[in-house]
């Protein structure tokens, strides 16, 4: 008994030393997170300022301004030092506070990736401004006459004159070709910072510091591939021999420029049914407001500080920004009246909302998504609405006749349109990890090796060259394209959970989500109040009860 307590006794006063241990490391690791967001916050909020400027304007000054304020902070990440006590804390196992935890695996990762020569630092940073600048900027030619995106886009969707459809498709990969030795020549610096910090390359240090395994991405690319092949080679198919009847020509005669899209990324909307016509003149801005208002996630704030549409030197595409983590988020985009502009802008605010609703509570470090993939999820949720027959039906006020003949095609357009994703992210991925992996090899033709693969397509005539480069993320999201597709999984998992759980629906028959307040309710208590505070795995199972799996998405869109 004496031996006992005597061993009882040791046992405490190690627990004490122990917890005076925890309680001095956490402490000493909140000081440091204090200095830090004091430090980095309003250089944060001013560089995003910034960017929104660039990106809005085009202004050179504003380019010049952006670069100087990216490498400010990446010099603040780069200190090796702070890395030092950053490391000291993650391995001393001391840090008990789940807030504090996960405060310091943001910073971990985000220094893990600074941590880099100072002179390389500069060159990644100014090189990588430089070509961001030259693609904003840049607008190719049809016949001479410098094109938008959107005039682009219309083209390629309205045009029945082949030659003129063909000119738009290849003006859209001009800008591939004028920046891509500037391209390369970033991706060899960026894969000569990352094997500074022991990685292979550049691709498996953004995959792991963004805590994400590169095994794991193969596995389900490698299953979804096979799960959608079948479908996919059905599906178009079909589309082939509509578009073929439609050119005069054979189905293996189709080039790239015959499909609606640039990179045969969305659905042409060739069916008997066009739904574009129902969009027009509706003003999709409006629509969207009221939507998002009916489901308690109002949207008129983050309109009203938006840039919506197109102009000279503007930025050519669309995003979803966070401009300070304390409410200030915008749309830029680049509408027009069509059912793409209409899935863009719900999409797009589904990013702006994701980080409007962050609990303000939380730490600064916290208020961000869980990861890049689940803000994508919940903007996929929404976006897919815009070929949701029942959901057109209450917002466009069809008649019961045309909704009918809208659902008679809108299920097969949105099916598809998730099939075909699927094999459009395959390229991306599959592309994106091989360039990374060898930048010296014959990347043209891997290209359309990979959209044979996987799309389909036949590969022009001629010469391939570097149009595949004029695609936006490979400059200013390299390494995040998987996550489009992990976030259609998510996406799908979410809509499953709200059907049965949430709504308690037998099925999602008829269901549009029009109007129902507990759509928001769920996402803001569960999805985006949170923010970061929980690893992307640990947050699903708690709004969903289970892992992520795609099992939904294929129940959903391939059985």
């Amino acid at each position: 008994m004496r031996t006992g307590l005597i061993l009882l006794g040791v046992f405490a006063v190690v627990l004490a030393l122990s917890g005076c241990r925890t309680s001095s490391q956490e402490q000493e690791l909140a000081g440091f997170i204090e200095s830090h967001v004091a430090q980095v916050a309003p250089l944060w909020t001013q560089t995003n300022l910034t960017y929104w400027d660039a990106t809005t304007t085009g202004k050179p000054e504003a380019w010049e301004t952006l670069e100087a304020l990216q490498l400010k902070t990446s010099k603040i990440y780069s200190n090796r030092a702070d890395f030092a006590r950053l490391k000291a804390f993650k391995e001393s196992g001391f840090v008990s506070d789940t807030r504090l935890a996960r405060q310091l695996d943001k910073l971990y990762y985000a220094y893990l990736r600074n941590q880099i020569e100072p002179e390389l630092l500069a060159q990644l940073v100014a090189l990588d401004t430089e070509v961001q600048e030259t693609y904003n900027s840049y607008r190719g030619t049809v016949n001479g006459q410098a094109v938008t995106m959107s005039d682009i886009y219309t083209i390629m969707t309205t045009e029945e004159d082949v030659a003129k459809r063909e000119a738009a498709w290849r003006a859209s990969k001009e800008v591939g070709n004028v920046i891509i030795d500037d391209f390369l020549r970033l991706v060899k610096l960026r894969n000569q910072a990352a094997r500074q910090l022991g990685f292979d390359n550049y691709h498996t240090m953004m995959i792991v510091t963004g805590e994400q395994d590169v095994a794991e991405l193969d596995r389900i690319f490698a299953a979804l591939g096979a799960l959608t092949r079948e479908p996919f080679a059905e599906l178009k198919k079909e589309l082939d021999t509509i578009l073929a009847r439609g050119y005069g020509i054979r189905p293996q005669a189709l080039m790239p420029w015959h499909y609606h899209d640039p990179f045969f990324q969305r659905t042409p909307l060739v069916y008997e049914l066009d739904l574009d016509q129902y969009y027009k003149d509706r003003d999709v801005a409006d629509l969207a407001e009221r939507y998002y208002a009916g489901v308690a996630l109002p949207v008129d704030d983050i309109l009203a500080r938006s840039d919506l549409y197109d102009r000279e030197g503007k930025y050519p595409h669309a995003y979803g920004f966070d401009a300070d983590r304390e409410g200030d988020t915008r749309v830029l985009c680049n509408l027009q009246d069509t059912e793409r502009w209409m899935e863009t802008l719900l999409h797009e605010l589904g990013h702006a909302l994701y980080s409007k609703y962050h609990d303000r509570k939380e730490p600064w470090l916290l208020r961000e998504p869980a990861h890049s993939f689940t803000t994508e999820a919940f903007a996929m949720f929404f976006g897919r609405l815009s070929r949701n027959a029942f959901w057109m039906r209450q917002m466009l006020g069809l008649s019961d006749e045309e909704t009918a003949k809208v659902r008679a095609v809108s299920d097969r357009y949105l099916r598809f349109q998730e099939i075909l994703f699927a094999r459009w992210a395959m390229v991306m991925y599959h592309f994106e990890k091989a360039l990374y992996a060898d930048p010296d090899q014959d990347l043209n033709t891997l290209w359309w090796d990979l959209v044979e693969r996987y799309q389909f397509m036949n590969r022009p005539p001629g010469p391939a060259d570097a149009g595949w480069a004029s695609k936006l993320h490979f400059t200013t999201a390299p390494c995040y394209y998987h996550n489009y597709m992990m976030g259609e999984l998510l996406a799908s998992q979410w809509h499953h959970h709200l059907v049965h759980k949430v709504l308690k629906l037998d099925s999602d028959e008829e269901l549009s989500y029009v109007g129902d307040q507990r759509v928001g309710v769920y996402f803001r208590d569960n999805v985006l109040g949170p923010g970061a505070r929980y690893p992307w795995n640990e947050m699903i199972v708690r709004t969903t009860g289970e892992p992520l799996t795609p099992k939904y998405f294929v129940e959903q869109f391939i059985n």
